[in-house]
């Protein structure tokens, strides 16, 4: 089978198309044939190995992890001897490593049904991105009905599932982009939207009960200073400068007062894959898609992502050659 591989950190012109071996799946996993598979900053930051301390986790010289890609939406072949959940023939989405390839084997805990009213390339948009969103309002920042909630970074993939979820929970959403992806973020039902380039949230004396940071460009200090007193800030995205803060003066910062400083790593798991199910086929949730790679563009799809600018979310379409 064909995948996507690469064996040096560096730009996009690293990644390579090699004939690998198809993967067989093991007693608790799904093989998956590829219908579609979306990029994330995770692996833009993996593939160029920087900031440098992602290295700790990835290799320090050269990447231990080769093959790109965590989203997948595809159709069952076959399923290991304890797979009780799926059968070939069933439509999936979820998460697995190495999926910007004609094949991947996924773990059955980290899949769900695909909903029937949505495409491919809609459902592997989904995994990575929404459940950051999810388990970031839900989890770490406890939102609750009638809570005035900013996301800033709204426009992004994370940005734009949590401006959507935020609204199903019943929130007041303001949302935080540029001048060209205003309109984006009111037709998916923000609120509120603020224009960074003529507004800083910041120094604006507006406070939020919950501010999400799906790609934080503000000190935690500034974050800090816009919550309501009972506030909390949570990050699930940004540079290099605005995660180390996270990590090391979150929680110092949260032992003084009460507002309280959270950092968000979305962990895949399948209750969280059936909620965002059920509201895709509510229709409470529609993802966003900027641009759509055939297989063939996926060096080209990872370069658009690493520009910054991305509306929503960048998919790959995975062809399979040696189909009749």
């Amino acid at each position: 089978m064909k995948a996507i591989v690469y064996h040096n950190y560096g730009s996009p012109d690293v990644l390579q198309c090699e004939e690998i071996e198809k993967p067989t799946a093991a007693d608790n996993e799904v093989l998956i044939k590829v219908r579609a598979a979306s990029v994330n900053p995770l692996d833009w930051h993996s593939m160029r190995g920087k900031p440098y301390f992602v290295r700790i986790m990835t290799g320090l010289r050269k990447p231990k992890v080769t093959r790109p890609g965590v989203d997948v939406a595809g159709q069952v072949e076959a399923v290991g001897k304890n797979v009780t959940q799926f059968k070939p023939g069933d439509e999936v989405f979820g998460a697995c490593r190495g999926t910007f390839a004609e094949y991947v084997c996924a773990i059955e805990d980290r899949l769900s049904l695909k909903p029937a009213n949505i495409s491919f390339e809609d459902a592997a948009a989904v995994p990575v991105a929404a459940i950051s969103a999810l388990q970031g309002l839900r989890d770490k920042g406890r939102i609750s009905p009638g809570q005035k909630v900013l996301v800033d970074g709204a426009s992004g993939g994370v940005g734009t599932f949590a401006i959507q979820i935020a609204k199903s929970f019943g929130a007041e959403v303001t949302a935080v982009c540029s001048t060209r992806k205003v309109d984006t973020a009111r037709s998916i039902g923000a609120d509120h939207v603020i224009d960074y380039t003529r507004e800083d949230f910041t120094k604006s004396g507006e406070r939020y009960d919950l501010i999400l940071a799906a790609n934080a460009h503000h000190s935690i200090f500034d974050y800090r200073r816009a919550l309501s007193r009972d506030g909390v800030y949570v990050i699930v995205g940004g540079g290099g400068i605005q995660m180390l803060q996270a990590m090391l003066l979150g929680p110092l910062l949260s032992l003084i007062g009460s507002k309280k400083m959270r950092l968000c790593s979305a962990k895949i798991k399948e209750k969280d894959l059936a909620l965002l199910k059920d509201l895709l086929e509510a229709g409470k949730v529609v993802p966003v898609i900027d641009r759509r790679y055939p297989f063939s563009g996926a060096a080209e799809a990872l370069g658009y992502l690493g520009e910054g600018h991305a509306k929503g979310k960048v998919v790959i379409t995975v062809e399979h050659y040696n189909d009749t």
